[in-house]
């Protein structure tokens, strides 16, 4: 049976994941629904491309912290449940609690279920789950971003060095940790997919961050 502290704590994941950051900010202090402009998602990427690189900066870094926080709920549970940090059962709730985080944020209950595509949430769960990886992953993010400006291909990109990066760069053994890796691929390229058709037709926005929003 599954211990009722473990359950909160699904649950509360879900929460923090589902908290808007980008409609509430926009909308508190822009007075605009991002989800009613640019690509009409409600995540840091249209709110650079909306707002522009202070409202977007301030939106990715509160997702990234949502996925970080929702994950480490599990030294909340107690060790006693999960066995010591680092055991793979631990890292099994770490990860089911990211996850949960991850859906909380691509189906907000506090925003009509319309959220964002996941990417800082996902990475904020990264972050907590496996340090290095997420390292690599913020590099690949930074070199394509710096050399083509295209917030959404350096997010697929960075999704792609994570479980190149477990698998080749630390040779991690958790099966569902590599698992994870791949299934962040598979949702990568599912909510990115009109991201993918613009890419490919040379309609992408570009964002640059030193200049006019």
């Amino acid at each position: 049976m599954i211990p009722l502290g473990a359950l909160i704590a699904v649950m509360v994941a879900y929460l923090f994941g589902s908290i808007p950051t980008a409609v509430w900010l926009g909308q508190a202090f822009y007075g605009v629904d991002v989800r009613e402009y640019g690509s009409g998602n409600a995540g840091a990427t249209n709110t650079f491309r909306v707002l522009g690189p202070k409202a977007g900066t301030a939106v990715m870094l509160i997702d990234i912290l949502k996925g970080w926080t929702a994950t480490n709920l599990a030294y909340f549970i107690g060790v006693s449940i999960t066995g010591p940090s680092g055991s793979v059962l631990f890292i099994n709730y770490q990860l089911a609690l990211g996850v949960t985080a991850v859906v909380g944020h691509l189906f907000p209950i506090f925003a009509g279920f319309r959220g964002g595509k996941g990417v800082a949430t996902l990475f904020g769960m990264v972050l907590a789950v496996h340090f290095p990886a997420a390292m690599v992953c913020v590099g690949v993010f930074l070199l394509v971003l710096v050399t083509t400006h295209y917030v959404s291909l350096s997010s697929i990109s960075a999704g792609f060095a994570f479980p190149f990066s477990i698998a080749f760069l630390f040779h991690t053994t958790v099966k569902s940790v590599l698992l994870y890796g791949i299934c962040i691929c598979v949702l990568i390229l599912v909510t990115h997919q009109k991201n993918i058709e613009r890419l490919l037709k040379g309609k992408e926005s570009k964002v640059r961050f030193f200049g006019k929003k």
